[in-house]
């Protein structure tokens, strides 16, 4: 949505330095078929047992479609950062060159059947503030990757330049310097000794030359700025393959 950005989101962004407008993203509404489920099973509910019927009533209650608080929430995207509004009306910015971000992706199923992935993005800033951003919002599999891309893109040169300087990196208990990696479990290794680095269902693998086993594994969701983290690994591996 590019709608005129509110004066109160427009005058945040100004403080913190964020640039340019680039897109609102909406909550996403329910569509006619789970409205239909709820109301289904509120009916259901309320023949066999109060309580359930209670809780379906919560719980449609807080979608966009009928409750004017979740329907006005935002997630506002900046050339430097973003901006999120939370349930009572209260915007926070981060900006792409200062924030972490945690993705966690998880696909759900019920009987072997796949019904939904779940999308969740903790971001932090320096001074201690949390967000947690969902699938609340409209169109998660397009923004969450740009997140990701815009941090990755604004701190990897500051990042490469402490490594130039023989400095250490840390992402979660994961540290990378120019001659290796190391774990707080596995000790350290070379990066001429990493054969291979890859992420299969939610986690990264890291193998070692000779070894059938993966030397280290770790799930996504506990990797801080996770496609920075792996453009810092492919520079590195490639640096210590042409050295």
């Amino acid at each position: 949505m590019n709608d005129p950005t509110p004066d109160d989101i427009a005058g945040l962004a100004a403080a913190e330095g964020l640039g340019e407008h680039r897109g609102t993203v909406l909550p996403k509404r329910q569509s006619a078929l789970m409205i239909c489920n709820f109301v289904f099973l509120i009916v259901v509910g309320l023949f066999c047992f109060v309580l359930p019927a209670i809780w379906f009533v919560w719980m449609a209650m807080q979608t966009p479609n009928f409750s004017r608080k979740a329907a006005a929430r935002r997630l506002h995207f900046f050339e430097h950062g973003l901006i999120e509004t939370d349930r009572k009306g209260r915007p926070v910015a981060f900006r792409w060159d200062s924030m972490t971000a945690l993705q966690e992706i998880t696909e759900s199923y019920v009987n072997g059947i796949y019904v939904g992935t779940g999308y969740r993005y903790t971001l932090h800033k320096q001074d201690g503030t949390v967000r947690k951003v969902t699938n609340f919002y409209a169109e998660p599999e397009r923004w969450g990757p740009f997140i990701q891309q815009e941090i990755a893109g604004a701190q990897l040169p500051g990042m490469l330049r402490i490594l130039q300087e023989g400095q250490q990196l840390t992402f979660g208990d994961i540290s990378l310097n120019r001659h290796g990696v190391a774990t707080r479990k596995r000790g350290a290794v070379t990066w001429t000794e990493i054969e291979d680095v890859r992420v299969d269902n939610g986690v990264l693998a890291l193998r070692k030359s000779g070894k059938w086993l993966s030397w280290s594994s770790k799930p996504v969701k506990d990797i801080p700025n996770f496609l920075l983290f792996l453009a810092l690994v492919d520079h590195l591996r490639h640096s210590a393959a042409v050295r």
